[in-house]
């Protein structure tokens, strides 16, 4: 795969860490106030590297669970686009076949990188389901089965949080299971369309505001039976992800961590022991890049790790906490064959996509 060349795009500015002197390239051009990359789970570019995805936000407009919209960086063109009609849930965007898809109420759309494309309906959670209920989300973030034919729903129903498949051609909601309790981050396993990843997460009473915390995190859910925790006991992780072999589940302990456990043992390693907040792994297995919150000064760094090595390099030494209300993380993931990794940096004070050339921070920890 040919890497895009983005680090000659006018579009995009260097900015080189004075620290540790690792050079990311900011996407200088605008068509919003606050830019941001995809959540660490879904990719931000597309598979071959043509367009890269942003979500979008005009203060005070919106906030974390609503009112964001999508943005595109055509790599061949070279021209940036915004499009006001994907307003989206939660953080629902993924890019898949044919574009980006969103959801909004109880819909799932898709729409192409092209300036004449038009946003299309995939598939809806029909009343007899929904009620008209109000919730969070359809869906924390979409993913797509192995197979390519359904996404997957967490939804957020009232006192109800419904977990199923959609199917991409138009056919019948499939409810897996349904919790009365907040069950979310669900991700399609990547070679089995029958299994998913669950987190047990805290959440709001709709009724009361009373804020109720979560007993064990990490659960798996196969089609046709009831949802299993990874791990018996409970644990103070989050922020999990499928490995690409599909035995494992990486996530953070947020005391000693990035580790991985294999879900067919139990087996659980220690990896990166470094007190990241979010984690995200090369297909590989390789490399790790992650986001650390620095407690006393209030600020985040993205570092890479060479597991190999055991050498880690700061990709962003010190950027502000920005934009609460926008959930403004840095969420760094591995893209497009992982020759590079996008975030979000603040180092300017605002709110910006970032990517950074992966053979730069190999070299750096070689």
């Amino acid at each position: 795969m040919d890497l895009p060349d983005l680090t000659a795009s006018t579009a995009f500015r260097p900015w080189t860490d004075p620290k540790s002197g690792v050079t990311s390239y900011l996407l200088h051009d605008r068509v919003a106030p606050l830019q941001q990359s995809f959540y660490f789970t879904n990719r931000s570019f597309s598979d071959d590297g043509a367009y890269l995805w942003f979500y979008c936000a005009h203060p005070p407009g919106g906030n974390a669970y609503e009112g964001r919209s999508l943005g595109v960086y055509d790599v061949h063109e070279e021209k940036l686009r915004w499009f006001p009609e994907t307003q989206f849930r939660d953080a629902s965007p993924m890019v898949g076949p044919g574009g980006v898809y969103w959801n909004w109420e109880y819909t799932v759309y898709r729409r192409g990188p092209g300036a004449d494309d038009r946003a299309e309906v995939i598939n809806a959670v029909p009343e007899e389901i929904h009620r008209m209920r109000a919730g969070e989300r359809l869906a924390t973030h979409l993913t797509l089965s192995s197979d390519g034919r359904e996404l997957f729903l967490d939804a957020s129903l009232g006192h109800e949080w419904v977990c199923g498949s959609l199917p991409v051609n138009g056919g019948d909601f499939e409810i897996w299971q349904t919790f009365d309790r907040c069950y979310n981050h669900a991700q399609f396993h990547p070679t089995d369309p029958n299994l998913v990843l669950l987190a047990q997460d805290y959440w709001d009473d709709v009724a009361t505001g009373e804020h109720i915390g979560y007993d064990n995190r990490m659960w798996l859910l196969r089609r046709g039976e009831r949802a299993m925790p990874i791990y018996p006991e409970s644990r103070r992780v989050g922020h999990e992800w499928w490995a690409a072999d599909g035995d494992h589940v990486w996530y953070v302990d947020y005391d000693a961590g990035t580790e991985k456990v294999n879900i067919n043992t139990g087996e659980n390693v220690n990896v990166w022991p470094t007190g990241t907040l979010h984690s995200h792994a090369d297909a590989a297995s390789r490399y790790l890049v992650g986001d650390i919150n620095l407690r006393d000064t209030s600020e985040f760094r993205v570092a890479f790790y060479n597991i190999e090595t055991q050498l880690q390099v700061e990709i962003a030494t010190h950027m502000p906490q920005i934009e609460p209300r926008y959930h403004v993380h840095p969420h760094p993931q591995f893209c497009v064959g992982d020759q590079w990794i996008a975030y979000t940096s603040t180092v300017y004070g605002r709110s910006d996509v970032a990517v950074v050339p992966v053979d730069s921070l190999i070299a750096a920890t070689s």
